[in-house]
């Protein structure tokens, strides 16, 4: 009967399941296939019941709904969402107003958001306690806190350590046309013509030299074809603050893609810092990701690595274990620690920023970053310094001393 009215709650959200899809969904738990975890039984349901990628989304709200509080899923009520609509405008705080604020660490932050939305019965606004809208409360959107979670609205601040509900981002497009040829010349750079075993070609010169040597004797040379050995793993931030910079990340993804002189060439996503797992594509589920131990194992010494992120986030998501923004996906591994891992692994590694030069210096975290990762701004010139340093001789880095936790692979 749990089952039935499941069916019944996901065509009330205009999901089009048949009892045909039904019935191969209950077959596929009489065989097991959902490992009896509600993990497995997710994505089970997921492939039998929904038809297209546009209706995953909806699936995972029904989803996370109909199983509220299985696995510590936070399901967040309509009725808040209706008193986080029309923030009231904030008043900055004074840096002693600042100072005064407490400082939570993510477990007792979590623990609190939970008894709050359970205690709360109406809308607040401009408070210190209750989920509401430019205040001080470390609940909410439009204000202020150092440990806090956004629950609705846009970010304003960068410095949210949690956001609730958090939703799947619109991935990169590979099919943009480009307006100009600027970043395709500047990605020729990549080309790094080497010789090895295959294909042969006939070598003129060394043929003339050997025919001259044998006394006019013709004797044919042959030698491997140059082709381009570069293999080139690239690493996307994806949603948030990256939204703005959406088309020219696209371009220089299209022009990777339509770069056919590399040897090698692999996509992933990921958002705002890497963690134990990066993705396939922009919705970042992890049905459709891998994990960044094995990626470090799959792509080895020889591929060069290409980030590009705006370095913009709470400094928690770099230095503190479990930090990662999205509290379904925490780990007990540093982003720090993740990023000195993928420093230490690719001979060579760059970093590319959509945002100006001049803002760089003003984010702690895109500081700390840059100590690690040459960085270069998200623009022809950028590109074209980034691919010089990917292709020539590597500078020497500086390695920062990792934070407490932060172990090496």
């Amino acid at each position: 009967m749990v089952f039935l009215e499941f069916f019944y709650t996901l065509r009330e959200a205009g999901l089009k399941v048949t009892l045909q899809e039904w019935r191969m969904l209950l077959t596929c738990l009489e065989h097991g296939l959902h490992d009896s975890r509600i993990e497995g039984f997710y994505h089970v349901a997921r492939s039998c019941l929904v038809k297209s990628e546009s209706d995953f989304d909806t699936f995972d709200r029904v989803f996370a709904s109909y199983f509220e509080g299985i696995e510590g899923v936070v399901e967040l009520p309509p009725e808040l969402l209706e008193w986080l609509a029309d923030p009231k405008p904030f008043e900055e705080l004074t840096d002693e107003m600042r100072a005064a604020l407490e400082h939570l660490d993510i477990d007792e932050l979590m623990r609190r958001f939970r008894e709050t939305m359970a205690e709360q019965t109406e809308r607040h606004d401009g408070g210190g306690r209750w989920v509401g809208t430019g205040g001080r409360s470390p609940f909410g959107h439009g204000g202020e806190h150092p440990t806090g979670i956004r629950v609705g609205g846009p970010g304003r601040n960068r410095s949210a350590m949690k956001v609730a509900e958090d939703r799947h981002f619109q991935e990169y497009r590979t099919d943009v046309t480009l307006d100009t040829r600027n970043i395709k010349l500047a990605l020729r750079r990549l080309r790094q013509l080497t010789r090895s075993d295959g294909p042969v070609e006939l070598d003129i010169d060394g043929t003339i030299d050997r025919t001259c040597r044998d006394a006019g004797e013709i004797e044919l040379v042959f030698r491997p074809k140059r082709r381009n050995d570069v293999r080139l793993l690239l690493l996307l931030d994806v949603g948030g603050t990256m939204d703005p910079y959406y088309e020219p990340v696209s371009r220089l993804l299209s022009a990777l893609y339509e770069e056919r002189g590399l040897r090698d060439f692999k996509a992933f996503y990921f958002h705002n810092c890497v963690y134990e797992r990066v993705f396939e594509t922009g919705r970042l589920m992890r049905s459709e990701s891998v994990s960044t131990a094995d990626l470090l194992r799959t792509y080895g010494e020889r591929w060069k690595l290409m980030i590009v992120g705006d370095a913009a986030m709470h400094p928690s998501e770099l230095t503190s274990a479990r930090g990662n923004i999205n509290p379904r996906m925490e780990t007990d591994t540093t982003g720090l620690a993740w990023l000195n891992r993928l420093e230490r692994h690719f001979d060579r590694a760059v970093w590319l920023n959509p945002d100006r030069p001049v803002e760089w210096a003003m984010s702690s975290t895109c500081r700390t970053i840059s100590t690690l990762f040459p960085m270069f701004h998200l623009s022809v010139d950028g590109i074209e310094a980034a691919v010089k340093a990917l292709v020539g001789a590597r500078a020497a880095t500086v390695r920062p001393v990792l934070a407490p936790g932060a172990a090496s692979l």
